[in-house]
């Protein structure tokens, strides 16, 4: 808390607009809008390392703070305050930062990936500041930030070769999905068989039982596009700019619209947080493989006749 203390003693109004401004580039949003506009605009294959950087971050992530239960800094200190604009984004347990695991991973990824050293300096210093700007808002500690940022590093430079393999041999690709599946549902067993403590927030748990099934349904939605893209499809990524545009934006509204539709029409059925499962398969399934049929399309947008 020292370090969180001295950092309290050196905030300013306008210091805080840029610190919080920063730490929405954090935010599950940003990293689903990045990975998408890789995706479908710049390399698929690119695209898929860093969904799979954020999908096992992520489940590492949770899995972590479900099993340590360590409270916000301002749960700990009753006197420490923080930055207020903050609070509605810092929901759960601490440890570790998931916003600083998802800047890592999204940006790091890019990093990594890119051959353009500007871009790949300037993807490592957001990366930095988003992570500062967890510590500087209060919202977490170091160690909740170093570990976040480590899980992220990690999972970075071990599935870049994997990746890249995956270029060459098909099979790879495979076999590192499966993989994942497995650590998904691992995932979804622990929070549905371990006995936790008494003293377990029920709303925690219950938003930890939710990403389960949500990360489950994103990876079996992943796993089919990418083997009906292999097998079927093939997508191009490239466009004019103006039908990259496009693409991009109709896709997110699409995608934004299957998330909302289907929480009510699936709640009509049941309201067990694992039909989850379902909606993200259906979101991710969209965006690997329905969205992609209409490419072709936005190719003629904006080219010179």
């Amino acid at each position: 808390m020292a370090f969180l203390r001295l950092l309290e003693g050196i905030r300013f109004p306008a210091l805080n607009w840029v610190m919080q401004l920063i730490t929405y580039c954090g935010e599950e949003l940003v990293f689903m809008v990045a990975a998408l506009v890789i995706f479908w605009c710049i390399n698929k294959r690119e695209g898929y390392y860093i969904l799979s950087v954020g999908f096992i971050g992520t489940i590492l992530s949770q899995f972590l703070k479900l099993l340590c239960r360590i409270p916000r800094p301002w749960v700990v200190d009753p006197d420490f305050t923080i930055v207020e604009s903050a609070r509605a984004g810092a929901t759960g347990y601490s440890f570790p930062s998931g916003h600083t695991q998802n800047a890592i991973g999204t940006f790091g990824g890019v990093a990594r990936w890119t051959r353009h050293k500007g871009l790949r300096w300037a993807m490592i210093v957001l990366a930095v500041l988003v992570s500062f700007s967890r510590m500087y808002l209060g919202v977490h500690t170091p160690l909740d930030v170093g570990v976040g940022f480590l899980i992220a590093v990690v999972l970075v430079l071990a599935l870049y070769p994997v990746l890249r393999k995956s270029e060459k041999d098909p099979k790879v690709m495979y076999v590192f999905l499966g993989v994942m599946m497995l650590i998904s549902v691992g995932y979804v067993l622990f929070v549905n068989l371990y006995h936790f403590p008494a003293d377990l927030d029920p709303e925690n748990y219950a938003e930890g039982v939710k990403n389960s099934y949500s990360l489950l349904g994103a990876l079996l939605g992943l796993a089919l596009s990418y083997h009906l893209d292999e097998t079927r499809f093939h997508f191009d990524e490239s466009a004019p700019l103006l039908g990259q545009i496009l693409k991009v934006v109709l896709g997110l509204i699409l995608i934004v619209g299957i998330r909302a539709g289907l929480k009510p029409l699936l709640a009509l059925i049941s309201d067990g947080l694992y039909w989850n499962a379902v909606r993200y398969f259906c979101m991710v399934v969209f965006a690997g493989i329905v969205w992609p049929r209409t490419f072709s399309w936005f190719q003629k947008i904006g080219r010179k006749q």
